[in-house]
């Protein structure tokens, strides 16, 4: 399971760190670098939904079969950064060769240091220590932004998507097989919302405070003058979903919303009661108090 990973991550970094006279380039990258599989290559581009409109920043490109397999076989636009000259001459002959060079471009530059502002995919293989270094700046990009890493995970932001793929080749990391993180930049929502929900010809003054945790949502909902717990999350970026325990809502009825954020504002819909008696209506908020979102620790996990 993914959570058990640790002593496996770990070990993935003795061994990159080990293997470094074997795959030491000619160039000053600060990091040995370890391609990424094909296969994996093709997973994490399909687990992003990458496409056309797609602007992609893979963060040590290598020699850039990342950003080079995103640009011929989906037409999506990008570059790659890395410091080793070596893999950047490679990955720009690569984009030549292909024919994609328009659309696959790579710089030598520290990848702390990119501005990730343009993207609407970040691709990664990097050690969780440098990940949780851009964990802050990829958290302030705009939400909805794709977020996809080879083995390596973000601490306590539990990704969105996992998959573990079999790759026979892989002789570093786990060997035989590869893990595939995708994460979703989330709307902050955290803090207090006002609003109201209509249903059954009539509307009810409903209040949110919601305590946010990257994509997972608690706090409370208060219709009328009742303040039940909620439970919920943040999807795709700007989807919001929550809902209230069985039988703990006004006449013991479960409340399960749905919508959509922007900015401040979230519009959904709002199912009351359970069963063929249940009924449908609308509600709207808008924010009244900005809180913080809650990060459970900026260490590295144990898995």
């Amino acid at each position: 399971m993914y959570w058990n990973r640790g002593a496996r991550h770990a070990f993935a970094a003795a061994i990159i760190v080990f293997s470094a006279w074997a795959v030491a380039q000619e160039g000053r990258g600060d990091v040995v670098y370890v391609p990424t599989p094909q296969i994996v290559v093709d997973e994490m581009l399909r687990m992003a939904k990458i496409g056309a409109k797609d602007f992609l920043i893979d963060l040590g490109s290598g020699d850039g079969r990342i950003v080079i397999t995103a640009a011929k076989k989906y037409g999506a636009q990008g570059f790659g950064v890395d410091l080793d000259t070596v893999l950047l001459r490679q990955a720009r002959d690569g984009a030549n060769k292909e024919g994609v060079a328009e659309r696959a471009q790579f710089v030598e530059q520290n990848l702390f240091e990119t501005d990730l502002s343009k993207a609407t995919v970040i691709s990664s293989y990097l050690l969780p220590e440098m990940n949780l270094k851009l964990r802050p700046r990829i958290l302030a990009l705009k939400p909805g932004t794709r977020v996809v890493a080879h083995d390596y995970h973000m601490g306590d932001w539990y990704p969105d998507e996992q998959k573990d793929i079999v790759v026979p080749e892989k002789k570093v990391g786990t060997p035989g097989v590869s893990y595939i993180y995708l994460w979703v930049v989330p709307s902050r929502v955290a803090g207090k919302w006002q609003g109201q929900i209509s249903a059954s010809a009539k509307d009810v003054p409903v209040e949110l405070a919601f305590d946010q945790l990257f994509q997972i949502l608690e706090g409370s909902v208060r219709v009328g003058t009742q303040s039940i717990a909620l439970r919920g999350r943040v999807t795709n970026g700007d989807q919001i979903e929550f809902s209230t325990p069985a039988k703990a809502g006004p006449g013991n009825e479960r409340y399960e919303f749905r919508g959509k954020i922007a900015g401040d504002a979230i519009d959904g819909t709002v199912r009351i009661g359970e069963g063929p008696n249940a009924r449908q209506g609308t509600f709207t908020a808008r924010l009244t108090a900005r809180g913080e979102m809650r990060r459970a620790s900026d260490e590295v996990a144990t898995r």
